[in-house]
């Protein structure tokens, strides 16, 4: 009988493998993920960095933009007279907005980052020309266009909600030229980042009273380049360096002037550039920017 069995069953192993052999086992018992009974503590959030930008359009062709070519952003705010600002791409999806570039330690912030557009013109249209014909290297604070007051407010609302959720460094809201400064200018020099600051404590700013011990110090006279950009590097500026100012180091002065002393954006590095980039690096020192 037991022969037979066997025999039986060799039988019908050919049909049983041609069926099994490419799909797996079928089973009805079901597991349960279990998130609460232990929990590890070696983690952090995901999203790191803020980056806001501006679209260098109007309204119709932004939206246009960031809804079906090969750009994207989490949100968008228009310059209508209204209460909406728009989700384009859920917070837990990656947007493709940050491109090439750094800051703080990354160097593909699209996976860690929220990008913010703002519709903006950004250089005005008499002044788009003005770096072609050589006589300036960089537009200076009047060629931009200011935000409307609505789109600061919103923007405002949006920035305080991300960065309290995501608990994200204040020097992590950052504008996409600070982590791209030789391909991107925007948000440009009338974004009023002191004013988030002050308003609506959105970023980073510089103490005055620091900034004036610093140029009453006089560093800049005796710092040597490499040191004055292993500052710029220490506040998460990605920098080169060579002990030159050569168009790209230049670059990143620029955008830090952008950002931090938005009436004068010269690209050129001077004593007062040099104090606010050191006022900045004593506030935030010890903050850990890079898990």
């Amino acid at each position: 009988m037991v022969k037979n069995s066997f025999l039986a069953f060799g039988l019908t192993l050919p049909l049983v493998g041609c069926v099994t052999t490419t799909s797996p086992v079928a089973t009805t018992d079901s597991y349960i993920v279990d998130s609460k009974t232990y929990q590890a503590t070696g983690k952090s959030e995901r999203v790191k960095t803020i980056v806001l930008h501006y679209t260098v359009s109007d309204n119709e062709r932004s939206i246009k933009t960031l809804t079906t070519g090969n750009v994207s952003a989490h949100y968008l705010v228009l310059d209508n007279d209204d209460d909406k600002i728009y989700n384009l791409v859920p917070e837990s999806e990656r947007a493709w907005h940050a491109g090439d570039g750094g800051f703080a330690g990354r160097t593909i912030l699209n996976d860690t980052s929220i990008g913010i557009e703002i519709v903006n013109s950004g250089i005005k249209p008499e002044y788009r020309d003005a770096l072609k014909n050589g006589t300036l290297d960089y537009h200076p604070y009047a060629h931009y266009v200011a935000f409307d007051e609505l789109q600061i407010k919103k923007v405002a609302q949006l920035v305080q909600d991300i960065a309290t959720r995501y608990d994200i460094s204040p020097k992590n809201i950052i504008g996409h030229s600070d982590m791209a400064p030789s391909r991107k200018i925007d948000p440009g020099a009338k974004f009023p980042w002191e004013r988030l600051y002050f308003d609506y404590g959105i970023g980073a700013w510089y103490d005055e009273f620091d900034k004036q011990f610093f140029m009453n110090q006089d560093g800049f006279a005796s710092a040597t380049i490499p040191e004055i950009k292993q500052a710029f590097r220490k506040y998460g500026y990605q920098i080169n360096d060579t002990d030159t100012w050569d168009k790209a180091s230049r670059d990143v002065v620029y955008a830090f002037q952008l950002h931090f002393r938005a009436q004068q954006p010269t690209g050129h590095m001077d004593s007062e550039t040099y104090a606010i980039l050191q006022a900045l690096n004593k506030k935030y020192a010890g903050r850990d920017d890079f898990y």
